[in-house]
Formats: C-alpha cells, sequence, structure tokens
C-alpha cells in the first residue's frame, strides 16, 4: 500500500463516500476536529489525574494515628467515606475518558489506513492543533 492525493475515497463506513473536492474539504475537516478532540481528552485525562492526586491525602498525620476521642470518630469516618467516594467519582471520570479516546483514537487510526494523503494530513494538523490548543487551556490553573 502506499499514500495517495485522490479526492474520492470511502472513510470507516460505506455511507462516508467521497467523491468530490468540495466532500473531501469536508471530511478533512470532520477528522481534523475528531484529532483535536482526542489531544483534547488526552491532556484532559493527565489534568483530571492530577487534581485526583492533590485531593486525595496520601499520608496519615499524626492527629489521625492518636487515640480518637468519642465525639471525632464520627467525623474520621465522614472523612474517610468521602475521600473514597471522591476518589471512585475520580476514577470513574477517568475510566470513561479514557474508554472515549481509545474510541476516537482507534477511529483516527481506521481514517489513516484509508491511505489518503489529504486525510493523513488533517490527522497530523488536527493533532499539532489540538495538542497546541488544549495544552495551555487545561494546564491553567
Amino acid at each position: 500500500m502506499y499514500f495517495y492525493f485522490s479526492d474520492k475515497v470511502v472513510l470507516l463506513f460505506d455511507f462516508w463516500n467521497v467523491h468530490t473536492p468540495a466532500g473531501m474539504v469536508l471530511s478533512v475537516l470532520v477528522v481534523l476536529l475528531l484529532a483535536v478532540l482526542y489531544e483534547a481528552i488526552k491532556i484532559s485525562k493527565t489534568k483530571l489525574l492530577r487534581r485526583m492526586i492533590l485531593a486525595i491525602p496520601t499520608t496519615l498525620s499524626q492527629e489521625s494515628l492518636r487515640e480518637p476521642e468519642p465525639g471525632a470518630v464520627n467525623s474520621n469516618l465522614g472523612q474517610q467515606n468521602t475521600t473514597s467516594k471522591r476518589w471512585f467519582l475520580y476514577h470513574i471520570s477517568q475510566s470513561l475518558l479514557h474508554v472515549v479516546q481509545v474510541v476516537i483514537g482507534y477511529l483516527v487510526m481506521l481514517v489513516v489506513m484509508s491511505y489518503n494523503t489529504w486525510i493523513f494530513l488533517g490527522v497530523i494538523v488536527g493533532s499539532a492543533l489540538g495538542y497546541y490548543v488544549a495544552y495551555p487551556v487545561f494546564t491553567v490553573r
């Protein structure tokens, strides 16, 4: 197989059949947006992981190792319950973002496997543009 320049291609499904230059431009834009979305999800996953690490305590403090007072037992259990709920929500969010990222990644890979040069360039530009735009947006505190 080799890459070719053409305005005729079938992408992913039979109904995505491109026959005209205008259809190719529209398809390249759609693929470009898919690549941008992939990069945005990738960056947002790392930001969510960072927030998860900062939100959940990693060590036991000296106060929690002392003998609990009668009134403090319930508050300590409530704090542990809140921490585990927060961790669970972060974990579910990470898992869902991962599934979406994998699905979009495979779709982009299959689009590239059409070996159409215009589509390939759309993926490359979309990936670069997505990283360029998403990295500063999602890394701002």
